[in-house]
């Protein structure tokens, strides 16, 4: 069974710092891209940032110059370094694997993690 586990997540000042991390486990040969998503409350989930398998990041105009997405293939999991946190940034942040390779199911698509909070105080 495919899993991804997010932590990190916490309430901050405006400001702060804060470093997700996502562990993707279940017998992984290979994962492609992966994003961190977030959604605040009454608004749509919207992309943050993705990193393809061999490193190229793709930023979202409010996380650029602010926020750095990274992986450790060989621990199977991505990162979201967050710096200089505002209060628009409040919100669930989920991580995402569009495709991953597996030893027992395949190759399998889509997959979410559960969300950890992030609340910014001003």
């Amino acid at each position: 069974q495919v899993q991804l586990v997010e932590s990190g997540g916490g309430l901050v000042q405006a400001g702060g710092s804060l470093r997700l991390s996502c562990a993707v486990s279940g017998s992984i040969f290979s994962i492609n891209a992966m994003d961190w998503y977030r959604q605040a409350p009454g608004k749509q989930r919207e992309l943050v940032a993705a990193i393809t398998s061999d490193g190229s990041t793709n930023y979202a105009d409010s996380a650029k110059g602010r926020f750095t997405i990274s992986r450790d293939n060989a621990k199977n999991t991505v990162y979201l370094q967050m710096n200089s946190l505002k209060p628009e940034d409040t919100a669930v942040y989920y991580c995402h694997a569009g495709k991953i390779t597996t030893a027992l199911l395949g190759v399998v698509y889509n997959y979410w993690g559960q969300g950890t909070q992030v609340t910014v105080s001003s």
